[in-house]
């Protein structure tokens, strides 16, 4: 599994120890990188389903039928749409597919002309990724992009609002909840600890702290990447 730069992230760690350490950690839900483009394989999707119970979001650029029916065969509880490689009538007809094999869509956007007119309703969970796809997830300001469209965001009404990539630290993970985000989608920052199992327990200990002071927030599920 590798970075949008090429780094090697798992480095040749066993992906189920890694993803029982996350649940360990306290994750509610794990994330797969199954494409190509990071390294990732349809395997290792089965062989994380395999070590947990935690739902499962297959992280891979998805755009047909057949590729969500595939997801569902081989685990995964949730699938990615992402609205850059998407027409509004295909993002539709895969959402609704996917709910129809009880998979969870997971619409991935990146600017307010992908939000513009969004009303993805509350089986739906909305993200905002930090960084831009087309430049391999590799440009981007930290998390300067989430907390700018945050409040637009909350406007299309999902079910949970997610902010994902290029989240560094606890801090960033704190900041992000205390501005109305429902989750993080956290990969890098994890395994490129020495114990991803460990670091995902700062993070997870961050959100609960965030959550503590604004009591008001909905109910949150964390998000973590074992690949």
């Amino acid at each position: 599994v590798r970075s949008g730069s090429g780094e090697e992230l798992l480095r040749g760690r066993d992906v189920q120890i890694v993803a029982r350490g996350y649940e360990a950690a306290g994750a509610t839900c794990l994330s797969v990188v199954t494409g190509r483009w990071f390294g990732g394989t349809p395997e290792l999707l089965t062989a994380v389903a395999k070590a947990t119970s935690l739902p499962i979001l297959q992280k891979d650029f998805l755009v047909s039928r057949d590729s969500l029916a595939r997801a569902a065969a081989q685990g995964a509880s949730a699938v990615l749409l992402t609205r850059r490689l998407l027409t509004k009538n295909s993002l539709l007809s895969l959402t609704e597919y996917a709910l129809h094999l009880a998979l969870t869509p997971f619409i991935e956007v990146c600017s307010l002309e992908e939000l513009a007119g969004s009303s993805v309703g509350e089986q739906v969970v909305l993200a905002v990724n930090n960084r831009d796809i087309v430049a391999r997830e590799m440009s981007g300001d930290g998390i300067a992009r989430g907390l700018a469209l945050c409040e637009t965001a909350k406007q299309a009404n999902a079910g949970a609002l997610v902010s994902s990539s290029g989240i560094g630290s606890p801090e960033d993970a704190e900041r992000l909840i205390a501005a109305g985000f429902d989750g993080l989608l956290v990969g890098s920052a994890l395994l490129r600890a020495a114990d991803p199992g460990d670091r995902a327990r700062d993070f997870c200990a961050a959100i609960a702290s965030a959550r503590a002071q604004h009591s008001a927030l909905a109910p949150i599920q964390d998000v973590a990447v074992p690949a």
